[in-house]
């Protein structure tokens, strides 16, 4: 009696349950279809990100562009006015800045801010193309459409980056 009893508990003397082909895993060609639709999907990615970052660069040059000029116009305003002192320029600057850098070091100003220095940028902005802060500049004399290397003033910047824009635009033409 005490065999018949053993027979009948759970778990002696059953046979283990065999794991059926389906349950055994992935099968090699399940793979290599999981793996082709992954790298399908990754080179779609790919081209997306990086129009991305194209563009946010763009906007980034067109932002550093606009307030650089800005700060130039502002400073050549003030010198057509009167309220930049005289030595702060030259005949040749035609009341632009000499340098980028004279737009955040300031120049004195006359009559009551002559004690002070006029500002017109906090920084000389980080060119996203480049990335670096090496702006190319223009004079009042350059030609247009020269690659600048004027020294009389900084009449305009332009991105020292030889990229093209989507539409074939050079980013220096910006």
């Amino acid at each position: 009696m005490e065999h018949e009893d053993r027979r009948r508990e759970p778990g002696v003397g059953m046979k283990p349950a065999r794991i059926t082909r389906r349950e055994a895993g992935l099968t090699l060609v399940e793979l290599i279809v999981a793996f082709t639709i992954m790298m399908a999907l990754s080179a779609m990615a790919v081209p997306l990100v990086r129009g991305q970052l194209r563009r946010r660069r763009e906007q980034e040059l067109r932002i550093a562009l606009d307030q650089v000029r800005k700060a130039i116009d502002k400073y050549k305003d003030a010198a057509d006015q009167g309220k930049i002192s005289p030595t702060a320029q030259t005949p040749e600057s035609m009341g632009y800045p000499l340098k980028l850098q004279d737009l955040v070091d300031g120049v004195k100003g006359v009559g009551p801010t002559a004690d002070v220095k006029v500002k017109f940028l906090r920084r000389v902005p980080r060119d996203p193309m480049t990335n670096s802060k090496d702006w190319g500049t223009r004079s009042m004399q350059d030609d247009p459409h020269s690659g600048g290397g004027g020294t009389q003033n900084v009449f305009d910047i332009f991105t020292r980056s030889s990229d093209k824009a989507a539409d074939g635009t050079p980013y220096a033409d910006w």
